[in-house]
């Protein structure tokens, strides 16, 4: 775990190193990927049977190439009731908060007397990845399959692996709480390529979100252009502002929370407080020994966890700014006024009592959020993520008369002179 200070002469180029540290995946996975994309592309199902059978270890052939809906509706009656009911309120408010982003039509006429507006509509059929190697995450699935279907989209299908076989049955009740369409039992950058360009059986899509390993990251990278993608997410990361009015054991289990993810995982903490900073390490070390995710929380926590002082929290602002991180948690009595000086990050939680993980799971807003320093060009995944504009116009021959002679004029500028006298010929007519 790294410790810095700002009151120490090399702070700058040790937060510097800190900021650009690389976590994120190397030249041999996108060699890697992109040899897998082509053989998908070539191949077909019977690169992604093969693939599947390499890394899956399941046979699609023998063991069966999709779940069957009616499975995911058994899967959902078999819960216990405190889970289903859980399930039930995380997609209610998912749906609800997601609602709101739906974004209007528009269509004016000017003074111009120009018909001018835009006119959104879903994509035909999208594409979620639901991570099932080191974990199956169901929240994952609810975030990313809800915005689709508040959005409109009428083809939902999902891609998961099934290691060995084996499907998470808690996957399988959020697919039918969230009303996926399609479930492929593939997973890896193959299930990327086979939704981007189709196979045999699965029918392409139009775009294809989610979260995923590096190999599933690089392939969305690459593949951007021929799908559209929510963005290129790499490890999980949090930054905390606290002052020392905080309990020591929440703030390390916020920490934690993001650490247990992967090694690669990164958690920050800021605090004006020495004495508070020990105490949440302290804190940190004795809560790792409890976890069941010990082994892979304590290496990200040793090779990628910080903590750094600060004069005042007023102080750390503009840091949390250049690290732009997926989450950012401002526990503070006062948190708006620290709020209102953050200009980059993917999802901000106010106050003492907002953990980042309540986030995760019930909230309303996406977890599905920009990682390394994304967050300064990038949002959050979205309802708009499955959408798209189009713009229209409409004239008539006052319109055409009072704008078509500068755009001649324009026309000419730039040495089109067919795009001028579409409009001139008009003109003339007029």
């Amino acid at each position: 775990m790294i410790r810095l200070s700002t009151l120490s002469p090399g702070f700058a180029a040790e937060f510097d190193a800190l900021v650009n540290a690389r976590r994120e995946a190397d030249a041999d996975v996108a060699r890697d990927v992109a040899a897998i994309i082509a053989r998908v592309r070539a191949e077909g199902d019977a690169a992604v049977a093969a693939l599947t059978a390499r890394f899956d270890g399941h046979d699609l052939d023998a063991g069966g190439w999709t779940i069957d809906l009616a499975d995911c509706r058994a899967a959902y009656a078999a819960l216990a009731p405190a889970l289903r009911d859980a399930l039930d309120l995380a997609a209610a408010r998912i749906r609800t908060y997601h609602a709101q982003q739906r974004p209007a039509d528009s269509d004016a006429t000017d003074a111009a007397g120009v018909r001018l507006g835009a006119r959104w509509r879903p994509v035909a059929a999208a594409g979620v990845y639901v991570p099932g190697g080191r974990a199956a995450y169901p929240s994952s699935v609810l975030m990313n399959a809800i915005p689709a279907k508040v959005a409109g989209v009428e083809r939902l299908v999902m891609v998961t692996p099934t290691p060995q076989g084996v499907v998470n049955p808690l996957v399988l009740a959020a697919a039918h709480v969230a009303g996926v369409d399609e479930i492929w039992r593939v997973g890896g950058a193959q299930a990327v390529a086979a939704l981007a360009y189709g196979t045999g059986r699965i029918a392409p899509v139009d775009v294809v979100t989610g979260p995923g390993n590096a190999w599933v990251a690089e392939a969305k990278r690459q593949l951007y252009g021929v799908v559209g993608i929510d963005m290129v997410a790499g490890p999980s990361e949090i930054v905390v502002v606290a002052d020392g009015a905080n309990d020591p054991d929440w703030i390390a289990a916020d920490l934690l929370s993001q650490s247990e993810h992967d090694p690669t995982s990164q958690s920050i903490l800021f605090t004006d407080d020495a004495g508070f900073a020990e105490r949440v390490a302290a804190a940190v070390a004795a809560q790792l020994t409890t976890l069941a995710t010990e082994a892979v929380a304590r290496a990200a926590w040793d090779a990628n966890g910080a903590i750094i002082l600060v004069r005042d929290l007023a102080e750390a602002m503009p840091l949390v700014d250049r690290l732009a991180a997926e989450h950012l948690e401002l526990a503070v009595e006062n948190p708006q006024a620290l709020f209102d000086q953050v200009r980059h990050a993917g999802s901000v939680f106010l106050g003492r009592h907002t953990p980042e993980a309540v986030g995760d799971y019930v909230a309303g807003p996406n977890h599905v959020l920009p990682t390394g320093r994304r967050a300064r060009f990038a949002s959050g995944l979205s309802v708009l993520d499955f959408m798209k504009r189009t713009s229209f116009l409409q004239l008539d021959n006052a319109s055409l008369a009072a704008i078509g002679p500068a755009a001649v004029a324009l026309a000419e500028a730039e040495g089109l002179p067919a795009h001028a006298r579409s409009v001139a010929i008009r003109l003339a007519q007029a």
